[in-house]
């Protein structure tokens, strides 16, 4: 019984506990990126912001958006008020979410805070984008 309640718990957490595994830098995200041949998401926030904050808090927290992330993605946050943002990638508001291939943007930005489901969809497109234009070399 007790290693049931054990499997449980640890699945649980697993679960929900898990969390967007975030490149510390850019240069190693971009590395890193094309070394396994994956997408690069850039979040572009600011300190303060509260879409910035529902989409941390809600949507990036989604153990299916998690899942995603961490297996097909490589993830960066650039804060605007730390000078983490590459200027390129600069836009007027926040939250932005970019997703870059060959160092390159793919599509404009996703502006704002989306729904979790919303945002699987549009990771589903990136992923598809991305395999298709691969496959184009």
């Amino acid at each position: 019984m007790k290693k049931i309640i054990f499997t449980v718990l640890v699945f649980s957490f697993s679960l929900f506990g898990a969390d967007v595994k975030w490149e510390k830098d850019i240069a190693a995200a971009v590395e890193r990126a094309a070394k396994e041949h994956k997408p690069l998401m850039v979040l572009v926030t600011k300190n303060g912001c509260r879409w910035c904050d529902v989409i941390k808090q809600k949507t990036l927290k989604t153990p299916k958006v998690v899942a995603v992330l961490n297996r097909d993605f490589i993830a960066y946050e650039g804060v605007v008020d730390e000078g983490t943002v590459p200027p390129s990638l600069m836009t007027q508001g926040t939250p932005a979410t970019w997703f870059i291939k060959d160092k390159s943007p793919m599509f404009e930005p996703i502006m704002g805070a989306i729904e979790s489901d919303d945002f699987l969809k549009a990771l589903d497109i990136v992923k598809q984008e991305y395999k298709k234009s691969a496959t184009q070399k």
